[in-house]
């Protein structure tokens, strides 16, 4: 007779809404972001997010970004850590540290950092058991 509806409604409500932060815009300190965000103006510090971030060819982010996803076709200078994909359209610009799951990258980014993918390589270790480490790779892209 009495049911949680409403809770199950707003929990999908919350998790669709997206924050932009317009072209024009500037924000300097930390930013969190319950849902998806989407950057087409400027972010001077650290940036969370639980969903997917998208820096449009306007948008500029200075600092460090933990969120799932990233989608750039901007600019990035700093720590980027990702528990999902890293997207790089050719207009990217992308320097500093990265720490991914898994990378995309277009002819004509620039992707110039230190970069590790989390894999599932196993390495042997001398008891003959393997166990999962990290690829570490370093990159300097500019196609």
């Amino acid at each position: 007779m009495f049911s949680d509806k409403s809770k199950d409604k707003q929990t999908t409500e919350n998790s669709s809404h997206q924050n932009i932060i317009a072209q024009g815009t500037k924000i300097v300190g930390d930013f969190n972001s319950e849902g998806n965000l989407r950057i087409d103006g400027i972010i001077e510090g650290h940036v969370e997010a639980s969903g997917k971030v998208v820096v449009g060819k306007t948008g500029l982010l200075q600092g460090s970004l933990n969120a799932t996803d990233a989608y750039f076709e901007g600019t990035f200078s700093g720590k980027l850590v990702l528990s999902g994909t890293l997207t790089l359209k050719s207009t990217a610009d992308i320097e500093g540290e990265v720490l991914i799951g898994k990378l995309a990258v277009e002819p004509g980014a620039k992707f110039n950092v230190s970069c590790a993918i989390k894999g599932s390589v196993q390495e042997g270790n001398s008891n003959g058991k393997n166990k999962p480490r990290q690829k570490k790779q370093e990159i300097s892209k500019t196609a």
